[in-house]
């Protein structure tokens, strides 16, 4: 029986387990009218631990159901992060009837001061929608002689060579193994010797193409998540690249670092499989947390969530082919507008507060700015204020959340989240404000910065302000949870 209190304090809009530990997203696969989201799991306790594979479904990528839990440790070790994929054409030979689900994961045994640890990767397989799973019983399918650091597999099927591809973090590398079984796989090429950040462990890899905006062109995206070293300021964090990948190896167009989210708290994220082509989304869930404080946040009885579903697309900007993510269309179903604003002027002597009082809302502004500096207060209560703040004359965004509410647990959570931008005039901000996280979306997704806080309300009201000159909001809204939703 779940506490009444507890249920209280849980997010209505991002996914988070029933009790206990949450971290990566796993296995993130539609198949039948069921969005699936697998994920790391302890369900023992309220920190990490001994890795399951939890499970829940979904029919609209924002309300989910939490099923019994898919894997269970065994002989070959606790279970790491991995992916799944529809078998459509029985090359597996596991389904002689009709198209089912592999699981591709890593089985990790422990190390010890004498013996360095054991990760490789095996399978699973379901034939009822995911509901059972049977573990392939020639596991382990790939290992390696030397790399202790060698897990979570994210594989597809690349079409041009008619094979699975595997993309595998391998220490401060990515390395690519294809295969026309899923069982049995052929080494390609390894990636990423002195290109991007190596801040720490390569981690939970996604290798797919994307849309460029607006055009026909199509480009090959890596994102590869990177582990905390426990001196960055940034904890952990992800990054990506965009390039060619010809079947066996990925060739990056470009040399500067390219980071996903300017917030703290989305890492370890991956994308859906078996997206219908009719659809054509790219779509991205990241686990909302952070490696430097994610076992002492402070909630209780269930620790840690996702984030929104995102869609991700390119867009050529000056040259520069960059990721935009923005919150899934099926998340406006869930919002209705209470108050559309219209050329409101904000100026040093006149701000403008808007009531809330709803447990959670979508914000979104499009600001002509001519001041030097100009914030939006989200006030959780009177005491409780997480401040995102636009200075003009350094040309930078700051999200302050160190009045937001209990900080206490970790040094860094205090620290101000930064991110440059040469944009000026004409800023576009969406907030999606839940009591436990907030998700900004910055100029139709050119920019994401992802935040934990932990306030004792969501949101009582929100003031707008501006110093050293005004700024008029010629367009946007305050929408607050649809009468129709219940959750």
């Amino acid at each position: 029986m779940i506490k009444q209190e507890l249920l209280q304090y849980r997010p209505s809009l991002h996914f988070a387990t029933k009790k206990n530990w949450l971290n990566d997203p796993n296995g993130l696969v539609y198949f039948k009218g069921e969005y699936h989201l697998f994920f790391q799991h302890n369900p023992n306790d309220n920190i990490w631990g001994p890795m399951h594979w939890g499970h829940a479904v979904s029919k609209d990528l924002i309300t989910w159901e939490e099923l019994e839990i898919a894997l269970y440790p065994d002989e070959n070790g606790t279970i790491f992060s991995g992916s799944i994929v529809v078998d459509w054409n029985n090359t597996t030979g596991f389904f002689p009837d009709e198209p089912g689900l592999v699981a591709i994961f890593t089985h990790h045994q422990d190390g010890s001061a004498e013996i360095a640890q054991k990760q490789t990767q095996s399978l699973a397989y379901s034939k009822d929608d995911g509901r059972t799973w049977v573990k392939y019983e020639g596991n382990p399918v790939l290992s390696h002689a030397t790399k202790s650091d060698f897990r979570d597999p994210k594989v597809f099927h690349h079409i041009e060579t008619g094979k699975w591809i595997m993309s595998l973090a391998t220490g401060q590398s990515i390395s690519f193994y294809s295969s026309s079984n899923l069982i049995d796989w052929e080494f390609e090429s390894e990636f990423g010797d002195n290109c991007g950040s190596h801040d720490g462990v390569w981690e939970c890899p996604d290798l797919f193409k994307l849309k460029v905006e607006d055009t026909g062109e199509e480009k090959w995206v890596l994102i590869v998540s990177i582990g905390d070293n426990g001196i960055s300021t940034m904890g952990s964090r992800t990054q990506y690249f965009v390039g060619t990948f010809n079947g066996s190896v990925f060739t990056p167009e470009h040399e500067d670092i390219r980071w996903l989210d300017h917030g703290r708290d989305n890492y370890a994220g991956v994308s859906f499989s078996d997206i219908p082509e009719e659809d054509g989304r790219r779509i991205y869930l990241g686990w909302m947390s952070n490696w430097r404080y994610a076992n002492v946040v402070p909630t209780d009885g269930w620790r840690n969530q996702m984030t929104i579903p995102r869609e991700l697309y390119l867009r050529n900007i000056e040259g520069s082919y960059k990721v935009i993510q923005y919150p899934v269309e099926e998340l406006t179903s869930y919002f209705e507008i209470s108050e559309a604003i219209k050329d409101c002027e904000v100026n040093p002597s006149n701000s403008k507060k808007f009531e809330v009082n709803e447990r959670y809302v979508d914000l979104f502004l499009d600001i002509n700015n001519e001041a030097d500096r100009f914030g939006v207060a989200l006030n959780h209560t009177s005491t409780h204020i997480t401040t995102i703040e636009y200075d003009a004359i350094n040309q930078v965004i700051l999200l302050k959340r160190r009045n937001s509410g209990n900080v206490e647990f970790s040094e860094m959570f205090s620290t101000d989240q930064e991110l440059e931008m040469s944009e000026r005039n004409h800023i576009q901000l969406r907030v999606i404000i839940e009591k436990y996280s907030i998700e900004i979306f910055i100029n139709d997704g050119t920019y994401a910065i992802t935040s934990l806080v932990y306030p004792d309300e969501t949101c009582e009201s929100i003031i707008l302000y501006s110093q050293g000159g005004r700024m008029i909001v010629e367009d946007g809204y305050v929408a607050i949870p649809a009468k129709n939703v219940t959750g």
